[in-house]
């Protein structure tokens, strides 16, 4: 059984900061390692890539729209994914997802395991 379970979501000024958490257990694809990555998806859009990241957090990607301003971490011991969200706008808003497959271009375009979400609200 594999659980992403993401917080740190909430209401920010645009321009401010939010780091949100994400929480696994369990192994992904019974693996001891996997890649992490952070989706967001705005009432109405589609789901949109943000950023990802290896298990070693040697090789990291991000999508043009956050690059600069996001930046994506991880504890491997501690199971945890970062993504800390800096020059907040209010196109940054909605449901932000953690995901998790076995390397970071799959989870780029395919992850094969989704969290429930954490709500980002951006105030101007």
């Amino acid at each position: 059984q594999v659980q992403l379970v993401e917080s740190g979501g909430g209401l920010v000024q645009a321009g401010g900061s939010l780091r949100l958490s994400c929480a696994a257990s369990g192994r992904p694809f019974g693996l001891d390692t996997y890649a992490m990555a952070w989706f967001r998806q705005a009432p109405g859009k589609d789901r949109e890539f943000l950023a990802a990241i290896s298990w070693s957090g040697g090789t990291t990607s991000y999508a043009d729209s956050v690059k600069g301003r996001f930046t994506i971490s991880r504890d491997s011991a501690k199971n945890t994914a970062f993504l800390q969200m800096n020059s907040v706008e209010p196109e940054d808003a909605g449901l932000c997802y953690c995901a998790a497959g076995a390397y970071v271009a799959e989870v780029t375009t395919r992850p094969r395991y989704w969290g429930r979400g954490t709500q980002v609200t951006v105030s101007s």
